[in-house]
């Protein structure tokens, strides 16, 4: 059976994404290996063994293209309307919370943010399949 260990998204700044990751998802950096051409920065919190890896190309200065097939990551937590009202407070730009109810059953409640970089986060409340 294969166990998923991390995700690998390719940043330009790693200060300002090591920050970001900190204050939005209390990640911190779990390992960090220092390479001629590029930095790998892996993080982690304790709520699971699942690491973000960003990858830092040194000789880039261009933001990234992410393209038309990027999705999202998602995390979970466990009081959304608490999370986006911090996020906001730390002037991380949540975009508003959303709750998806086909037929009249509450199946998610959750909102998006965008890193540094551009990347789409899903932010679901802890309930149902989310939990």
């Amino acid at each position: 059976m294969a166990k998923m260990i991390h995700s690998m998204i390719r940043v330009l700044d790693e200060a300002r994404s090591v920050a970001f990751y900190e204050t939005a998802f209390g990640l911190k950096i779990a390992d960090r290996m220092d390479f001629d051409e590029f930095t790998l920065v892996y993080m982690s919190n304790p709520e699971a063994a699942f690491e973000l890896e960003l990858t830092i190309n040194k000789d880039r200065t261009e933001p990234y293209d992410l393209g038309d097939g990027y999705g999202h990551l998602a995390v979970s937590v466990a009081d959304l309307a608490a999370e986006h009202a911090r996020f906001a407070d730390a002037g991380l730009a949540p975009r508003k919370i959303v709750e998806l109810a086909p037929g009249g059953t509450t199946v998610a409640k959750f909102f998006f943010v965008a890193d540094p970089d551009g990347y789409q986060i899903e932010v679901l409340e802890r309930s149902g399949r989310f939990a």
